[in-house]
């Protein structure tokens, strides 16, 4: 959607929706369908509502499950995400369409019929990570989501292989919280490479994510390395840098994604994190400098797509979910 128009949509939503639906529900063809479900995805990020939820869920469940059209699964899995995260529901909910989309994980497919599909496996992925950002304590069912992604990285799909790979960083990542005011943390190499007044961001370690770290580090440092002929060199590209920054989250969970040990030369300190940016305007940009923040970026990416900046810059929906700092320009 090119531009925000939530002023055309809001009056006529009581028409526009009920209409969106009925396309769904007939599913009479399959590029009419995936437009449908498309527009419903783009329809709940612009109108920022606590209703849309419970109108489309079950109806996008029953796609997802009984659709016999791979791109229609494939479509309803992430208007069903942006459903649950945009469109107004409760914890319970949320963490039922998780548990959702990490059974389709599990079963490779299976659970809806779409056993083996790749494409199913990494949508199910990257809407199970998105709502993950949405809660503020994933600490009781880590130990059985990092099963099923740990299998993943073993997939024959080197896209499966990356989402469940990023969805472990996450889970890391969400181990470590800001130290309270009456806590005193360890002191970790990383402090001193910390530009001064930074340093008052320090994070401490909350629980243990998974017990076979040193297994799983083995695993990340196989596919950073990747160079099987069986893998195309794109995909060894891609494998190489996404892993590299997946193991080093593992490895110290306080670094996300494009993380830079180099120097700066004019501060003396290290680059840190937030090397990744996208810029909103002349004097905006948003630093992805955290796991939760491109898993977010990539959702609203894949929703909004050339309207993003759009979006961003009117919609407050997307702008609260992602942080913007000022340009350094």
């Amino acid at each position: 959607m090119a531009r925000f128009a939530k002023d055309d949509i809001e009056g006529r939503i009581g028409e526009l929706l009920p209409s969106i639906l009925r396309s769904i529900k007939a599913e009479t063809s399959e590029r009419e369908t995936v437009t449908a479900l498309r527009a419903l995805a783009v329809t709940i990020v612009t109108l920022d509502s606590d209703d849309l939820y419970d109108s489309a869920a079950d109806l996008l469940r029953r796609k997802v499950s009984d659709s016999e059209s791979t791109q229609v699964k494939i479509s309803a899995i992430h208007a069903l995400g942006t459903a649950a995260f945009f469109g107004g529901t409760s914890e319970d909910e949320l963490e039922d369409t998780m548990a959702f989309f990490l059974e389709i994980v599990e079963s490779d497919g299976l659970s809806i019929d779409a056993h083996d599909e790749g494409s199913v496996v990494i949508a199910a992925l990257e809407e199970w990570s998105l709502l993950v950002t949405a809660l503020d304590d994933f600490e009781t069912t880590t130990e059985t989501a990092m099963e099923a992604l740990v299998e993943q990285l073993d997939s024959a799909d080197a896209g499966v292989q990356g989402a469940a790979g990023e969805a472990i960083a996450l889970l890391y990542e969400k181990s470590y919280t800001p130290v309270e005011d009456d806590e005193v943390p360890e002191p970790t190499s990383d402090d001193d490479e910390l530009p001064r007044g930074a340093q008052e961001n320090l994070f401490v370690k909350r629980y243990t994510v998974y017990r076979r770290q040193d297994q799983l580090l083995h695993t990340l440092d196989a596919l950073a390395n990747a160079s099987s002929r069986r893998i195309s060199k794109k995909d060894r590209k891609t494998l190489h840098s996404t892993f590299g920054d997946i193991r080093n989250t593992v490895e110290k969970p306080t670094r996300g994604p494009k993380y830079s040990t180099a120097i700066d030369q004019e501060t003396g300190f290290v680059y840190g994190g937030g090397r990744m940016k996208v810029k909103i305007n002349r004097n905006c940009e948003v630093r992805i400098d955290k796991w939760w923040k491109l898993q977010r970026l990539n959702a609203l990416r894949r929703v909004l797509q050339a309207g993003f900046t759009h979006h961003y810059d009117e919609n407050e929906a997307v702008s609260r979910c992602l942080p913007f700092s000022m340009s350094g320009r």
